[in-house]
């Protein structure tokens, strides 16, 4: 690491942190690291000012803030050998928690400083936008259609800032207690390329084992280095079988749960069936933890796509 860049969102987490970031930043300095901070107000800045880290010949870029920052900045970095380091300064976090990074950003300049790089794939979107425009994210975490994403349509996406997490969760609950769960056809391939077709109220493609918190292993088999996505798939609109997949996660427990599925695929494509087509622009796409677009969707992988700094 010879020449950074400093990302940061003033407005991640529910506090500011400027002594903390400061600090940081001294640590990274005194290891001879030469240092440009720049504040990102929007998701688009924080993608604009990532490539043009890249294009200034940054080898390191600094992600100070939580998941949506780097996912922000991640579509400036993918397919490039510039490194994404973290800075953790947001609400949740996960991306950090399942790295085992420190949540003090101090320590975790430290880790970057001194750690190592590790090349990773990255899961690909491609689907429509709230203007109609087909776009295209890349995403870390993990991306969600139907449910999950419609809780994202209509929470304020300032509540969690002000009230923190376990507000934010109480309000999704409800959300997600009164929400009428709205159908999608969903197609898709393992790895052989064998294809099935299925109609589903959710679907969520998770690429990390550890979210942090109080949810731990949501999706058995996921993990940032694995090459296809870790989907759950549900095919019922029983709340209670969503309720029992998500109490088995927090308990560390494999329940099977009849109309909801675990599958690996290299590929998914999700759309409003002709006959319900005037539901099509109720359902949702999201992906770690940022509103996107709609339907129809395609969701792929895209192999050796980012390097990451991480602890020894």
């Amino acid at each position: 690491m010879r020449k950074a860049t400093i990302l940061f969102n003033p407005n991640s987490g529910r506090r500011r942190r400027d002594a903390e970031l400061a600090q940081a930043m001294g640590i990274i300095q005194s290891a001879g690291v030469r240092t440009e901070l720049t504040v990102c107000r929007s998701s688009q800045e924080a993608t604009d000012h990532a490539r043009c880290a890249v294009a200034a010949g940054s080898d390191t870029v600094f992600a100070c803030g939580g998941d949506g920052t780097i996912h922000d900045i991640i579509q400036g970095l993918a397919n490039t050998n510039v490194v994404l380091a973290i800075l953790p300064l947001g609400t949740a976090n996960a991306l950090a928690h399942d790295l085992a990074l420190p949540l003090y950003p101090p320590e975790a300049a430290r880790v970057a400083v001194n750690g190592q790089i590790r090349r990773i794939p990255l899961g690909r979107l491609e689907y429509q936008d709230f203007s109609g425009q087909s776009a295209t994210r890349y995403f870390t975490v993990a991306a969600g259609i139907g449910v999950d994403a419609h809780l994202f349509y209509k929470l304020n996406r300032d509540l969690k800032q002000q009230t923190g997490m376990a507000a934010y969760y109480l309000k999704a609950w409800n959300l997600w207690a009164t929400h009428r769960m709205r159908k999608f056809e969903v197609e898709y391939a393992n790895g052989s390329g064998t294809k099935q077709q299925a109609t589903l109220t959710e679907l969520l493609a998770v690429r990390i084992r550890f979210f942090g918190n109080i949810l731990r292993e949501l999706v058995p088999g996921a993990s940032l280095d694995c090459p296809d996505l870790r989907a759950v798939m549900c095919r019922t609109a029983s709340r209670t079988a969503y309720l029992r997949y998500v109490t088995g996660a927090l308990l560390g427990r494999q329940w099977n749960i009849e109309g909801i599925d675990l599958v690996s695929c290299s590929e998914i494509l999700c759309q409003v069936s002709i006959s319900k087509n005037a539901e099509a622009d109720r359902v949702y796409v999201e992906a770690d933890g940022e509103l996107l677009g709609r339907l129809p969707v395609r969701m792929t992988m895209q192999p050796d796509a980012l390097s990451l700094v991480v602890p020894v």
